[in-house]
């Protein structure tokens, strides 16, 4: 599956990682599925693309995209972080876009960081490596 998912209520994160493959299709599905339950509404996150082995149709467009839809998403008040690891090269441009995209667009509520290593990611979001879960949700999109 091309992206997996844990949500941790306690530290009110969602952990998310990119496995094999990584289709647009994928990253909207995982958007869709995940961010659009009230569950979740105000939560931190984390997406690992450690796992990603391609990233299929890496355009600015589809960054800009998923980051139009991504802000829908927002809650209506407060601001949470987001954290995305991108030891690749392909990987942290395209996050580094989406910083960028989600960043320029209004009634935004997440700051996004790019990072290449989950060590620095945790640092940012508050939290320990060992919070890291070991198990996660298959999404099949």
């Amino acid at each position: 599956m091309p992206f997996e998912y844990h949500i941790d209520t306690g530290r009110r994160i969602v952990f998310a990682r990119g496995v094999g493959v990584i289709k647009p299709e994928d990253v909207f599905g995982y958007q869709q599925k995940v961010w659009t339950r009230d569950d979740v509404k105000g939560f931190n996150e984390m997406v690992d693309m450690s796992g990603a082995t391609r990233v299929e149709d890496p355009t600015p467009a589809n960054m800009h995209k998923l980051a139009e839809v991504s802000v829908l998403n927002d809650p209506p008040v407060g601001y949470t972080k987001f954290a995305i690891v991108a030891p690749q090269d392909i990987t942290f441009g395209l996050g580094r876009m989406y910083e960028v995209y989600r960043g320029m667009a209004q009634n935004s509520k997440k700051h996004v960081h790019v990072f290449r290593t989950a060590d620095e990611a945790c640092v940012f979001l508050g939290i320990k490596p060992t919070d890291l879960p070991s198990a996660y949700t298959s999404i099949g999109v």
